[in-house]
């Protein structure tokens, strides 16, 4: 139980910080928040996120260059282009580390407002940082799996943001419904998003990138990170942008 607990805390910690801090805040910037929190909001995001920790940076411009380029042979992931679910997924590992090394020339509209901590991605980003997380979940397993087979979900642990991205990046652009016809193939993964925690709603998103809200759509399209939100708003910790629709 221990260890089903630990991955849960691990998936929808890692995956709420994946999309509040690196998706909505890093590259739309649907809210808006002080330097503090956004060094404090860096540091959970290392810690939820852990050996698969990635940089807001690297993270905001591409996923700004995945809407600018949907589908098309400049898209960062897409499966109309990649054969097949590793192939994109190693592509968008190459395009992602260039960015962050600055090997590859990146228009102003892409970079412009995207959140950098030089200093504290190359650490959380090291091999130092990753094999340290890594030592630590080994540690957690050897100390609280009671059976064998709970050690099959370790690389889960150990590659949980990939995993995050695989699942909207490649399924959320084959499988699901579409609110809104888009010349793109987003579309909406799971009508009720218990597993991505408002991620799933890809279609909408892709129709109104700026709304923090992804959900709302059908009565049933409930965003949990919006939700928290709201309340971080309410109490200050974030100011949520106004939106038209």
């Amino acid at each position: 139980m221990a260890i089903i607990i630990f991955i849960l805390v691990l998936w929808y910690g890692g995956l709420f910080f994946q999309t509040f801090f690196l998706h909505r805040y890093a590259a739309h910037q649907t809210f808006s928040m002080s330097k503090y929190m956004e060094k404090l909001t860096y540091i959970l995001t290392w810690i939820f996120q852990g050996s698969s920790y990635l940089s807001a940076y690297g993270y905001g411009i591409m996923h700004r260059i995945h809407h600018a380029y949907t589908d098309t042979e400049k898209d960062p992931h897409s499966p109309k282009y990649d054969k097949t679910l590793f192939a994109m997924m190693w592509k968008t590992k190459k395009i992602y580390q260039d960015i962050n090394k600055g090997k590859i020339k990146v228009e102003e509209k892409f970079t412009t407002n995207v959140p950098q901590w030089k200093s504290f991605d190359l650490f959380a980003s090291s091999i130092f940082s990753r094999v340290l997380w890594g030592a630590v979940y080994v540690a957690f397993f050897y100390f609280f799996a009671t059976a064998l087979w709970q050690w099959l979900l370790l690389p889960l642990v150990f590659l949980m943001a990939p995993i995050h991205g695989a699942i909207i990046n490649w399924f959320a652009h084959i499988y699901g419904y579409i609110n809104f016809k888009m010349k793109d193939t987003s579309k909406n993964f799971l009508p009720f998003d218990f597993l991505m925690m408002g991620e799933a709603y890809h279609n909408n998103h892709h129709k109104r990138s700026g709304n923090p809200n992804f959900g709302g759509v059908r009565w049933h399209e409930i965003d949990p990170t919006y939700l928290i939100m709201k309340v971080l708003n309410k109490f200050g910790i974030i100011q949520l942008k106004k939106i038209n629709s």
